[in-house]
């Protein structure tokens, strides 16, 4: 199987329509002036040349699923009990998310450890293994980006299927896994081997460029006298609104919430996007809530992707530096800047403890 090719552009939208014959074919799309992950169809614009306002993560984990039907019935023997159908089939397609960014990639990586090793969540295992991602590399920083300070980067290669570099008048194409190698082997593409010097180039540039912006990745560990300050997070949450944008635009956020929606003897049960930044998220019925204060809530959204996650997963930071959360915040809080704040001995903030 070939496992370097080499897509010409005046090819691009020839070779989705190939790959998009066989599966679902999830791209950044133009939608007026926004850039949004959506089924490639033969009118789309796909855009490459800047990140899409949010991550392709619902392919894999839908902001909304059902997760199973039922339905409640007489017992015809015994009157007085109620028997309940389900229908908990789980269905699953083939689909490629083609022209995520590395960083992307890294987010469904994160959230695959915790739906797949303590708990084996077989919904989202289900799409997962159906799903091809196709990686192009970055050729420079967007605002707010820091990927190379958290470890990844804008030529990251570990979680994607194949990466694309952008040269002149093509797309080197490097298969990294077996997915990989079967989308490689459409006749569309030529061999890219002789490209493969120029991609490396490209690659370098791209990641000392971002180093240059960002720096490079950064093991100090979280400082726990700072950590628990409630003065730091009382003063770095001052100016948060607590709408949760950052949550439902990042690509490693996981929360959900779990409902059922009955009418009369059926339903459903509903799995929908959740997020720790919201006040109700921790509220008991009880009347009580652990997290009442918004502090608390941006020291434990925080603390997840920078201290909690790590501790489960071999020290695994849990922020993919892509950031959206920055683009993304009505007022310009930067999760960046609060963590490196974190890892100074010096960073705590005078309050009560």
């Amino acid at each position: 199987m070939k496992k370097i090719g080499y897509l010409k552009k005046q090819k691009e939208k020839e070779f989705i329509g190939a790959i998009g014959a066989k599966a679902r074919v999830y791209a950044p799309c133009l939608e007026g002036e926004a850039v949004l992950f959506k089924p490639a169809e033969p009118g789309s614009t796909i855009c490459l040349s800047r990140p899409a306002v949010s991550p392709p993560k619902s392919v894999v984990y839908p902001q909304s699923e059902t997760l199973f039907s039922f339905r409640l019935k007489k017992d015809p023997e015994d009157s007085r009990r109620t028997l309940v159908d389900l229908d908990n089939q789980i269905e699953a397609e083939d689909a490629i998310i083609f022209g995520a960014r590395p960083c992307d990639a890294r987010g469904i990586a994160i959230i695959d450890r915790a739906f797949s090793q303590d708990t084996q969540d077989p919904y989202y295992l289900a799409r997962r293994a159906k799903t091809t991602i196709v990686t192009i590399t970055c050729p420079e920083p967007s605002t707010g980006c820091f990927c190379t300070w958290v470890g990844c980067g804008p030529a990251e290669t570990r979680d994607s299927d194949v990466m694309m570099t952008e040269l002149e008048d093509g797309y080197l194409m490097e298969a990294l896994t077996e997915k990989g190698e079967v989308l490689l082997e459409s006749p569309i593409l030529e061999d890219g081997t002789p490209y493969e010097a120029q991609a490396k180039e490209v690659q370098k540039a791209a990641h000392e460029h971002m180093v240059k912006e960002a720096g490079n990745a950064d093991t100090t560990p979280v400082d726990p006298e700072t950590f628990h300050s409630q003065g730091f997070w009382e003063k770095a949450s001052e100016r948060c609104l607590g709408c949760g944008a950052c949550t439902y635009l990042c690509p490693t956020c996981y929360c959900f919430n779990i409902t059922d929606e009955q009418v009369v003897d059926k339903g459903e049960r509903i799995r929908s996007w959740d997020a720790c930044m919201f006040h109700h998220f921790t509220l008991e019925a009880s009347g009580h809530n652990p997290r009442a204060h918004k502090a608390l809530r941006l020291k434990n959204r925080i603390g997840h992707k920078f201290v909690y996650y790590g501790e489960k997963y071999d020290g695994i930071i849990a922020c993919s530096g892509c950031g959206r959360c920055i683009r993304g915040c009505p007022v310009s809080m930067e999760i960046s800047a609060i963590a490196a704040e974190l890892k100074k001995n010096s960073g705590a903030v005078s309050g009560e403890r």
